[in-house]
């Protein structure tokens, strides 16, 4: 999809990452899910106009726990880091992340300070949602300090210089209600992404894709459980070779509204 702005989204081991890059979508942004072992080199030969590191279930201070090459932040991409994507960005950095043995989980109430381009256009106090254990301590040097919680000193820093950037709560959960605004302030403000991406390019460039791959006079097999991954991946095949498409059942156990027709109904 090299013809539309693309944000990476880094994925550190936990769901968050799907639905960051589902919230980058409904913004008319193409996103893609990469992950955190993927050389920075290649991050940079995508030329994406962001990335965003997704939070994840271990610990910064955990031997072996996963983190991005360094390098990262000198690409000249502007990054977010979104809890534990925003304790790595400040780990990195210089900062200080501390074990507290005072956590954050749930309804947190979020004090911002005046002059945040993450936070513009955005009341001083909001509800957030957050879920973490560790906690940012002190921003790393040339980065300001933007909001903070109760429990939590640096729940939001920022270096504009770099444009670097890192929030301690989750603004992609519909329980941060103003968090779409956030990203929208990520996307476009900062990023300068242009929103003129829908679904239905994806759908295009896969199926010119897959034309491409199977060619003009091969067949092809699909095995088709009833699950929604093996259904869409036979309405595109179906939709990109027609009747050259036969679809096998596989039957996983689990209940399913599909019969083992040949042939996927496409729409």
């Amino acid at each position: 999809m090299t013809e539309f702005d693309t944000v990476l989204v880094v994925d550190f081991g936990a769901q968050y990452a799907q639905l960051i890059a589902r919230r980058v979508r409904e913004a008319h942004v193409y996103s893609e899910i990469v992950p955190h072992t993927m050389a920075v080199e290649e991050m940079a030969a995508r030329r994406p106009k962001g990335i965003i590191f997704s939070g994840g279930p271990k610990s910064v201070h955990v031997e072996g726990a996963p983190s991005p090459d360094p390098a990262v932040y000198g690409i000249g991409v502007p990054v977010l880091g979104i809890c534990y994507g925003a304790q790595l960005v400040a780990q990195q950095l210089g900062g200080e992340v501390a074990r507290t043995g005072r956590g954050e989980y749930g309804r947190t109430v979020l004090q911002a300070l005046p002059g945040s381009t993450l936070l513009a256009d955005l009341p001083l106090e909001q509800d957030v949602w957050m879920s973490h254990f560790d906690a940012i301590m002190a921003a790393p040097p040339g980065f300001r300090v933007t909001a903070r919680t109760q429990e939590a000193p640096v729940a939001a820093l920022e270096d504009p210089e770099r444009r670097v950037y890192g929030v301690q709560f989750h603004p992609e959960v519909a329980h941060t209600p103003r968090g779409g605004e956030i990203l929208h302030n990520f996307l476009f403000a900062i990023c300068g992404c242009t929103p003129d991406w829908t679904p239905g390019h994806f759908i295009e460039h896969e199926v010119e894709r897959i034309r491409t791959l199977v060619g003009p006079a091969q067949r092809a097999i699909c095995g088709l459980s009833g699950g929604v991954d093996s259904a869409v991946a036979a309405a595109l095949v179906h939709r990109a070779i027609g009747d050259r498409l036969t679809c096998i059942f596989v039957d996983h156990g689990s209940r399913s509204t599909w019969s083992t027709s040949r042939r996927p109904t496409a729409s």
